[in-house]
Parts: C-alpha cells; sequence; structure tokens
C-alpha cells in the first residue's frame, strides 16, 4: 500500500522533529519535507506534491493560512490540516475560508493526528474535538460578528496580506521588496493601499492590526514606537 506523503510546516524544529517520529510510528504515514516558514511551507509542497501538508498558522513571513491559500490553488488535490495552539472563533472563519478539511489543537495526541491524516486522505474533514464544539457555538449565532466578515470587509488581495505580515514583523520595504521578488515602488503601493483599505496610517497601527487579525503572533514583533 502506498504510504501517505506528508509535509510538516512550523518554524519550530523541536516541534517538527516531534511530529516526524510520532507519524513515522504510525507506518503508513511517510513525512517527506520540513518547512520553517509559510513561503518554504509554498515552495516545498510545490516541488514535493505531499498527500498531505500538516500546517502551523503563526509562521515568519508568511502565515499559514495565507500559505495554505497559495498551496491549494497549486495543487489542488492536496489535502492540508490546520495545527494551532489556538481555537479562536477568528482562526475557525478563516481556516474554513481558505479551504483546509481540518483544525487541530497543538496538544493533541499522536494517535489523534495520524487518525486525522488518514480521515482527510479518505475524503473527511477532521477537526479536534475543542474545536468541533467552538465551531457548533459559532456557526449557531449567526448574528456574531466573526473574523471572517472583517476580513471580507476590508478587501485585501493575497499579496496585500502577503506586505502586511511582513512590514508587521518589522521589514522595511528594501527586505519586503527582496523577499517577494517585487519592486519597492511595488511595495510602496501596497503599503498605501493597505493603509487606505484599513484607514490606518502608520506602521504601528499596521501591526496591531496584523496582531488582533492573528495574521503574526504578539511575541514575535519589534517594539512598535
Amino acid at each position: 500500500m502506498k504510504p501517505i506523503t506528508t509535509l510538516l510546516a512550523d518554524d519550530h524544529m523541536i516541534v517538527r522533529e516531534g511530529l516526524r517520529a510520532l507519524l513515522l510510528a504510525d507506518g503508513s504515514i511517510q513525512v517527506v519535507g520540513e518547512a520553517r516558514n509559510g513561503r518554504e511551507a509554498v515552495e516545498m509542497a510545490i516541488a514535493l506534491r505531499p498527500d498531505v501538508v500538516v500546517m502551523d498558522i503563526a509562521m515568519p513571513l508568511l502565515n499559514g493560512l495565507e500559505a495554505t491559500k497559495q498551496v491549494l490553488t497549486a495543487l489542488p488535490g492536496t489535502k492540508v490540516l490546520i495545527l494551532s495552539a489556538h481555537s479562536d472563533d477568528a482562526y475557525i472563519d478563516r481556516v474554513v475560508a481558505v479551504g483546509a478539511v481540518g483544525f487541530l489543537i497543538k496538544q493533541t495526541s499522536a494517535q489523534i493526528l495520524a487518525k486525522a491524516i488518514h480521515e482527510v486522505m479518505a475524503g473527511n474533514t477532521y477537526y479536534s474535538p475543542q474545536v468541533s464544539k467552538r465551531m457548533r457555538d459559532h456557526y449557531q449565532a449567526p448574528d456574531k460578528a466573526g473574523g471572517l466578515m472583517i476580513k471580507k470587509a476590508t478587501g485585501l488581495t493575497s499579496r496585500e496580506l502577503e506586505v502586511l505580515q511582513l512590514v508587521a514583523e518589522g521589514q522595511a520595504n528594501k527586505q519586503v521588496a527582496a523577499g517577494l521578488n517585487i519592486s519597492i515602488k511595488t511595495v510602496e503601493k501596497h503599503r498605501q493601499h493597505l493603509m487606505d483599505k484599513l484607514n490606518i496610517h502608520d506602521t504601528a497601527g499596521l501591526t496591531r492590526y496584523a496582531i488582533s487579525r492573528g495574521i503574526i503572533e504578539s511575541s514575535v514583533q519589534v517594539t512598535i514606537v
């Protein structure tokens, strides 16, 4: 029987090593690669074409949700399982919106992660019990303002979200341009569009917005001045 090829994407090496060891013990799951950030996850997924990508949300350069969108655009047949330490309603909205087929909390046992991989390969979705409960509660309250509605209202493009994350991580225009392989002038235009759409007028405001929307975590931020 052909093994289920899996790509692990997490910026913490110890997490990747632990996941690899646990999944290899399953016997029918083959870990074919490990990505350290969202951009690397996209590149490796396109190169390796794994059956499943286990994707962390909070990663540098490109967060896991935007990386998921890019992976699924390039490889619609690949299954993406989101792995996160958080299960807030805004995260749930966005995980569903980007097309991931599962959402697991990082405290999930190895057996559940392996089971989730088998389930999504069988064409099903899989959510941690904590996430399933939050989803039931969340979607039974249609008048509740969720993160997805806020995101739609902003109308940010994928490229603008990429620029937003890099700016919020403290990168200068020149660094952003080099990282995304675009001109500095194009970066400046994207920054201006971000500020216009969000009605935010400085970099500190963009950073606070990125933190509030879960695009980056406050623990990885530079000091806001």
